[in-house]
């Protein structure tokens, strides 16, 4: 398991990737290198999204890449998904993180922000890794609270659980977070998105992508 929990973890942004070309994105990261992909959307029904959700699951196992649903226990469960991502709500108290764990048998990620205590006692629950941050001002959540750099060492000393390093994460910055066993990115990954819909604009928009997931594997490797 802890095999596949590293490298560069890429995180959806509907506002960025939309649906009609998502697929399209996805690949575009997965052919570059990319091991992980979480679809993380807080707007859209489970419903509405079973039919995307399916299509991104079906691209990673093609390519031998671990899909992560974030925060939809019903969802996951229904697609029979390899990986599972839950928050503070989800994972509240023991009691609550029980219960997720109990129906969910796969890949069990948990935020622990800035909170090492925290990240103990989710190991101790049985989760699988823990992500902190955010560690540098980020586009997706600018008030997002910030994780002091040192927490990663801390951790990597007092956990046995893969790390998850997540916000505000680019080239300019990676290398500050090599500890950690995954880099978790959405803006210096997707960009600003697709700002030319023709044909030769999305070509060189998913070649854009390509060549930031190279960037940011270069940057973290080399620096």
């Amino acid at each position: 398991m802890e095999s596949s929990l590293q490298g560069i973890y890429a995180i959806s942004n509907e506002l960025v990737t939309p649906y009609e070309i998502l697929p399209l994105c996805v690949e575009s990261a997965l052919r570059a290198g990319v091991k992980i992909f979480q679809l993380r959307d807080k707007t859209h029904s489970d419903e509405w999204l079973y039919p995307y959700a399916k299509r991104l699951l079906e691209l990673c196992e093609h390519y031998g890449a671990l899909f992560v649903l974030n925060d939809r226990l019903e969802l996951a469960l229904k697609l029979n998904a390899k990986a599972l991502h839950i928050g503070k709500d989800d994972a509240s108290s023991p009691s609550a993180l029980a219960r997720v764990r109990q129906r969910f048998r796969g890949v069990l990620g948990v935020s622990s922000y800035g909170d090492l205590q925290r990240a103990k006692s989710l190991e101790s629950m049985g989760v699988d890794y823990v992500a902190f941050g955010a560690f540098f001002p980020s586009p997706t959540k600018p008030n997002a609270l910030r994780a002091p750099l040192e927490i990663l060492a801390q951790a990597k000393a007092e956990l046995k659980l893969p790390i998850c390093a997540i916000g505000g994460i680019s080239t300019k910055n990676i290398n500050l977070l090599k500890i950690a066993d995954m880099h978790a990115v959405i803006s210096s990954l997707w960009g600003s998105g697709l700002l030319d819909s023709s044909s030769k604009g999305l070509q060189s928009y998913l070649e854009s992508i390509a060549h930031n997931v190279k960037a940011l594997q270069n940057a973290l490797e080399y620096r």
